[in-house]
């Protein structure tokens, strides 16, 4: 692990926030490198507020978007709502189709089968739009690249309107609406809405034209929520503000499906990390392992004993897409092992029967045990498809985007993307792909990072600094929980390897003169000779509580310790 200290803020502007909000200087600190400079910022960040979404009619296309949709409901016209098979997708599409039947009934839903239609638009879908005289099919999630496809379905009749997030190609579809933050010719003031938080924004504008205020749309947010926990975007600005109320709704008043899936586990009170572990796989594993109309369903159900019953068997699925990942996982570990190919700067592996539904999370797995750029390649008819994981700084679409000439198709962001190729291309694909990231990575990138944001003493763990830490969440990219460092430690001697198989390490640390507080360091068995025998070391880590026989106490939890 790399180990690297931000810098230090500007001394003045950390003064002058200490002064205005009454905190202590490492508060400051953390909050003015979120630039968080004033007690302006500070009121909008700590106290979030619906007044700060912006107006959605301040995206491009929103007026004909709006125009497009009252168009069908004064003719009555078939409306087809279609998404991804992921959580974006399927949150997405719950979202409008629940939306939208409030208002009009001839609403109907599609989810694209992962197997048979793969990602996006497919042809399949329009057809049957075609067949089912839809003549409006909202996409959601998707379609930013799709320009045959929309002209496709125009030639028939069809218009599509397009709420998407990902990056657009050169060209936009000639479509009757074209809803993407990340449009060049697009002045909507934040850029990183998920797909659902671009499809609430379109049910803002409709909401709008009604007569309803955004507190209207407040029981909508917990399914804009779980989708910006799950596609990871950064939660910063607008999403920060989704998020908030969103995590409100799924502890307070969760639809039925999200609170059936709650019901599940054993957990009061729901922060983004759980609905990101345990509410997203489980929507997700549908589609992985039968088909997203699962979840739609599940997400649209308002009577509570069928949700039940819907959450049980996603909770099926999502037990047997462990045991697949587990098994694809290992079958991808040992074609690494026995191909020696630990000096490649990347990892690219392929399983003719690798489940598609299961190759992105075997990829997030390898990058995490090789952390290199990686490709996860099965068979997908008569082609192969692959899931593409990158490391943190690394751009892993530009990368694909440099080998296109070799690829059918590709999409994605600039850490996680999907391809097809030909059988034919995997070879020169795949050595295309080692030679771009040869000659455009930064090598300490292959080594993982960890940045602290600021260096602590023990003393200054306090309950009163703990509670203020929480209001920083809902954490996430551009909004990470808050890691410390602190040196001079030493384990009292309560030091120990716990857990089944005791690779998690559990110690007590102390520096000289101070309190004690325990530390937990998951899958850190392998480090208990560092602490031992009352060596001295230096910890990175965050804070949390530790709940155990009605006593609740904070507790570090270690990221890495070192001499």
């Amino acid at each position: 692990m790399r180990w690297t200290l931000k810098p230090k803020p500007e001394s003045k502007k950390i003064e002058a926030l200490q002064k205005a909000l009454q905190v202590d200087e490492v508060v400051a600190t953390l909050l003015v490198q979120r630039g968080i400079e004033t007690y302006e910022d500070a009121k909008k960040f700590f106290r979030p507020s619906l007044d700060d979404l912006h107006d959605p009619y301040l995206m491009k296309d929103m007026d004909k978007a709006v125009a497009r949709i009252e168009k069908a409901m004064a003719n009555n016209e078939n409306i087809l709502v279609y998404g991804d098979y992921d959580v974006d997708g399927t949150t997405s599409v719950a979202l409008m189709s629940a939306y939208l039947k409030s208002k009009y009934n001839l609403v109907y839903t599609y989810i694209p089968n992962r197997y048979d239609e793969g990602y996006g638009i497919s042809y399949k879908g329009i057809n049957f739009a075609l067949e089912n005289n839809f003549t409006l099919i909202i996409a959601l999630d998707c379609g930013i690249k799709s320009v045959d496809k929309v002209a496709y379905a125009k030639e028939l009749g069809i218009d599509f309107i397009i709420c998407d997030h990902h990056r657009p190609a050169d060209t936009i579809p000639e479509a009757a609406a074209v809803l993407d933050p990340k449009r060049d010719d697009c002045t909507y003031p934040y850029k990183e809405l998920c797909g659902c938080g671009v499809g609430f924004k379109l049910i803002q504008a409709l909401a709008l034209k009604d007569g309803k205020t955004d507190e209207d749309l407040v029981d909508y947010l917990d399914l804009v929520a779980t989708a910006i926990g799950a596609d990871i975007v950064p939660i910063d600005g607008e999403n920060r503000v989704l998020a908030y109320f969103g995590l409100m709704v799924i502890n307070s008043n969760p639809r039925p499906g999200i609170k059936a899936i709650l019901n599940q586990i054993e957990k009061t009170e729901l922060t983004i990390t759980d609905v990101v572990f345990v509410v997203a796989p489980r929507i997700n594993a549908a589609g992985r392992m039968e088909h997203g109309n699962f979840a739609v369903r599940l997400l649209t159900e308002e009577e509570e004993g069928l949700a039940a019953k819907y959450a049980s068997e996603i909770n099926e699925y999502n037990l047997d897409r462990r045991e697949t990942d587990k098994q694809v996982t290992e079958e991808a570990l040992k074609q690494i092992e026995e191909q020696k190919e630990q000096n490649r700067l990347t990892t690219v592996v392929y399983g003719e029967a690798w489940h598609k539904g299961v190759i992105g999370i075997v990829a997030s797995r390898l990058t995490e045990t090789y952390y290199r750029p990686t490709l996860v390649f099965t068979k997908s008819g008569d082609k192969l498809a692959a899931s593409a994981r990158s490391v943190k700084g690394f751009d892993i679409y530009n990368a694909l985007e440099a080998c296109s000439e070799h690829i059918e198709q590709f999409g994605g962001h600039k850490y996680a993307a999907g391809l097809t190729l030909l059988e034919e291309n995997y070879e020169a694909f795949k050595q295309a792909f080692e030679d771009e990231v040869s000659k455009t990575i930064d090598r300490s990138l292959l080594t993982p990072e960890i940045k602290i944001d600021v260096k602590i003493d023990l003393e200054d763990i306090t309950p009163k600094f703990y509670r203020i830490l929480k209001q920083f969440a809902p954490f996430g990219p551009n909004n990470m929980t808050p890691v410390f460092m602190t040196d001079n430690l030493v384990d009292t001697g309560y030091g120990k390897c716990v857990g089944e198989d005791k690779t998690h390490l559990r110690i007590t640390v102390a520096q000289p003169q101070s309190k004690s507080l325990v530390a937990i360091g998951f899958g850190m068995g392998d480090k208990f000779d560092l602490v031992s025998k009352k060596k001295t070391f230096k910890a990175v880590y965050s804070i949390d509580e530790n709940e155990w026989q009605g006593n609740v106490s904070l507790q570090l939890k270690l990221r890495d310790i070192k001499e």
